[in-house]
């Protein structure tokens, strides 16, 4: 990769650094910080002179205030799981870990909340609250890895969105260093709270471009105590729109709509070596039902026989093991699709009644441009939003969207066409900022850039992602 010129400060930034938070906070061996330079997809490779690894807030707004000072600009990173290369120093930045913010509270089973630090992951806190018969709103297949700051900064959803809405849904109330290093703070979690604006609300989805997330107060829900899944083949997408739709409209314990189509089948049945249990012509849904103190089985049997003629076959589970092997064919996608090759990753959402005709215009076009290019399409049927993945004949990592050519204008284009968004749940990183014209008018976007000059008036944080 080619380097970008350092900040002149940038020793004098490091030297400050390690005398405020310890000289073990700051990581410079080139195979530690190799490891934060590049994002899960392996597609956006950056560089970076350091690591900055804070424990706690204090830290967090000490190296901020630092890099004001010194002129370093600053690249937040939780668990680096992000497919758009928002937390890739792609030009050189200094990565600011927040894995080092790793504290959990202990669950409030009475307002049903819990604090905890920016850099626990996704996976310790359903582990945690487990315990206390209690889950959280949001669950994706990296939970391992992500953090929670990450999913605030990205206002993620994940496979219950249907049920529980995104990220921002979750969230009660939050720590936060603005990117001229004051600290707000506002994690008394009252539900009822109308005393101002929602700085929550609005750093949660801001991709660190505002300032750094460093704890959050969560909404918790109760652990259902009786699920069922069931496996559906459909005919096609528009089946599966259909079927999707009706299941929503007649099932109050729906957990999670889930389509994988054609080809994606395919592949994650050769990668996790065995078939699927039902057949199907153009795809399949994944529907979840879940209820606490009752067995909604019946309630989602009786969906799919009012539904659709062509309903004949359904797999159904209820007890692991046979549930997780059936959301093998949906979780283990991604995986699937990265041991392929390097992917080019589209989470768009377009409108339920255009998703058909989406992903047929979607698949032919991409067909059509690029010859030999491997499409895999799925996603969360349940509230619009298609993930569309495309493996070129000959795909390489690159610094940044711009240093290479691909279908990013074909996808996002005609997303934007149909009515929908060109992001659904990973934010618009550095892959998509300059499309962001093509769903934000020029007006929100002047009304953005207002608000970054106003909270990150260096512009320190995560400059280069989001705004076009």
């Amino acid at each position: 990769m080619t380097g970008q010129p350092q900040a002149p400060g940038l020793e004098a930034f490091l030297s400050e650094v390690r005398s405020a938070l310890g000289s073990a906070a700051v990581l410079n061996d080139p195979d530690v910080v190799s490891g934060h330079t590049t994002d899960w997809t392996r597609r956006f490779v950056g560089h970076s002179p350091a690591v900055v690894r804070p424990r706690d807030t204090a830290g967090v707004a000490d190296t901020i205030r630092s890099a004001n000072r010194h002129g370093v600009e600053l690249v937040p990173q939780g668990g680096n799981t992000g497919l758009v290369g928002g937390s890739v120093p792609t030009r050189g930045e200094v990565v600011l870990s927040l894995l080092g913010l790793d504290r959990m509270g202990e669950p409030d089973p009475i307002s049903l909340q819990i604090t905890c630090g920016a850099g626990v992951t996704l996976g310790a806190l359903q582990r945690r609250v487990r315990a206390h018969g209690l889950g959280f709103g949001v669950d994706l297949a990296a939970r391992d890895s992500c953090t929670l700051g990450g999913m605030a900064a990205t206002n993620a959803g994940g496979i219950h969105l249907v049920r529980y809405g995104p990220m921002r849904n979750q969230v009660a109330g939050m720590e936060a260093v603005l990117g001229d290093g004051s600290v707000v703070s506002h994690l008394g979690g009252l539900d009822k709270d109308n005393t101002g604006y929602d700085l929550s609300s609005l750093l949660t989805g801001s991709e660190g471009t505002l300032g750094v997330i460093t704890a959050l107060r969560l909404r918790l829900r109760p652990v259902p105590t009786h699920r069922v899944l069931a496996l559906v083949g459909c005919p096609d997408v528009a089946g599966a729109v259909e079927l999707a739709s009706g299941i929503r409209r007649g099932l109050g314990s729906v957990h999670a709509i889930e389509a994988v189509f054609g080809p994606a089948m395919e592949l994650v049945e050769r990668h996790l070596g065995r078939r699927a249990p039902i057949r199907a012509e153009g795809g399949w849904l994944l529907v979840e039902a879940a209820e606490v103190g009752r067995d909604p089985t019946d309630d989602l049997a009786g969906v799919l026989e009012s539904g659709p003629d062509w309903v004949t076959d359904v797999a159904v589970a209820t007890e692991d093991p046979t549930t997780t092997r059936l959301w093998e064919f949906r979780e283990k996608l991604t995986e699937a699709i990265a041991v392929t090759g390097i992917p080019h990753k589209f989470d768009v959402s377009v409108p339920l009644p255009r998703m058909a005709d989406f992903v047929e215009e979607v698949t032919s076009g991409l067909a059509g441009q690029f010859p030999g290019a491997q499409v895999y399409v799925f996603g969360h049927l349940g509230d619009g939003n298609v993930h569309v993945n495309v493996i070129l004949p000959e795909s390489t990592a690159v610094e940044t969207a711009e240093a290479e050519p691909g279908p990013e204008e074909l996808v996002l284009t005609l997303a934007a066409g149909f009515g929908g968004s060109i992001s659904a749940e990973h934010g618009i990183g550095t892959a998509k900022r300059r499309y962001l014209p093509l769903v934000r008018s020029p007006e929100e976007i002047s009304a953005f850039v207002r608000l970054k000059a106003a909270l990150d008036p260096g512009g320190t944080m995560n400059p280069h992602v989001l705004l076009p």
